[in-house]
């Protein structure tokens, strides 16, 4: 079965990870990517511990291979190189980097004219910001996304992963993507220009939204949500575990089986939000004298799920299931979940050798 971006060539001049993260998504979708690092490596490499045996079987930190799989890579240093690069880059369909804006210009000239460019960066090429160097941490603090996680009145808190970074990835995978459709189409190609801040702040979604309506700033909630209740987590005898009521007819359901004394008012969510301290306290007295398990079994249609463990959600049954751990040359590694379009990597395990020419 022909993979679905198989003979599509990624040279991938990127590092750290949404970059890398939008190449390794290609990689599992066929296409052949070349990734090239500086003669050091790229940082994610020290990024640890832990460290563990990596691709090539040097020893990387685990952060490296979360974004790496599925590539060709090799070292080369950029400004003694440059020849070479060059004639990487012509043999390139597309070519992903994140460089400072303007950097890939002086370092590489001009692109032939059927080579689409990706340009990650922090800020994008344009703006008062566009020279400012953008890791995700500083823009979880200033897009604003730390403002409203955590608990209210604590210190703010960032995502528990590189967020930002991620969703990037994924949005450049999206852009590539359609610029390959767009290049076949038309015969032209495009300069795409993304940035970690267009992307975090499209990614506050309803609670950008609801301070545009609102005039409102939104606030830290822990687990709750703005604009649904009872959407939170709850404590049961033996732990933790979430409840997301929503729709009304979830809510009536629940009341029913519970058999909870409620006010009239609570039957629509408007009510519920409106008396959300008097509603999620009549629901703790509740949970508290069940186990997680039980409530899972009498809630059963509604959705609720115990607050898991990294080592529990990679072992539940529907992660075996689904096969959401790859090995790839003898590695453990999180699978595409676009594994059902890709023959690569999950069988039989291996990278394919690059079609780049590398004797240049």
């Amino acid at each position: 079965m022909k993979q679905v971006l198989e003979g599509v060539k990624i040279l991938d001049l990127s590092r750290v990870l949404a970059g890398p993260y939008a190449a390794q998504n290609l990689a599992d979708l066929g296409a052949d990517v070349l990734k090239i690092e500086a003669p050091w490596g790229d940082d994610t490499r020290g990024w640890g511990p832990p460290f563990t045996t990596g691709f090539d079987g040097e020893d990387v930190a685990a952060y490296f291979l979360s974004c790496n799989r599925g590539k060709t890579i090799i070292r080369m240093n950029l400004k003694q190189d440059g020849k070479k690069i060059r004639d990487l880059v012509a043999q390139a369909d597309v070519v992903l980097e994140n460089f400072r804006p303007g950097t890939f210009d002086r370092l590489v000239g001009e692109l032939p004219d059927d080579t689409i460019l990706c340009s990650i960066s922090g800020y994008g090429a344009t703006g008062p910001r566009s020279s400012e160097p953008g890791y995700d941490l500083s823009l979880q603090a200033r897009s604003g996304i730390m403002s409203i996680t955590g608990e209210e009145g604590r210190p703010p808190v960032k995502v528990g992963v590189a967020w930002i970074d991620v969703i990037t990835g994924l949005h450049a995978t999206s852009a590539i993507l359609a610029a390959l459709l767009y290049r076949e189409r038309t015969g032209k190609s495009q300069r795409i220009d993304i940035s970690l801040w267009d992307c975090a702040i499209s990614a506050l979604v309803n609670q950008a939204q609801n301070k545009l309506a609102s005039g409102k700033e939104p606030q830290p909630m822990g687990s709750a949500h703005p604009n649904l209740v009872p959407y939170r987590a709850f404590e049961a005898s033996d732990g933790w575990f979430v409840l997301a009521v929503g729709s009304d007819a979830q809510w009536q359901q629940m009341v029913e089986i519970l058999e909870i004394d409620c006010q009239e008012s609570w039957s629509t969510n408007s009510g519920r939000v409106k008396d959300r301290i008097e509603v999620e306290r009549a629901l703790f007295k509740i949970f508290k004298n069940g186990t997680r398990r039980h409530w899972e079994n009498v809630l059963e249609g509604i959705p609720c799920a115990p607050v898991n463990t990294i080592g529990q959600a990679l072992c539940d049954m529907q992660s075996v299931a689904r096969d959401a751990v790859w090995s790839v040359e003898g590695v453990q590694t999180l699978a595409n979940p676009l594994r059902g379009m890709s023959l690569t990597p999950a069988t039989p395990g291996q990278i394919s050798e690059t079609s780049f020419d590398l004797n240049i």
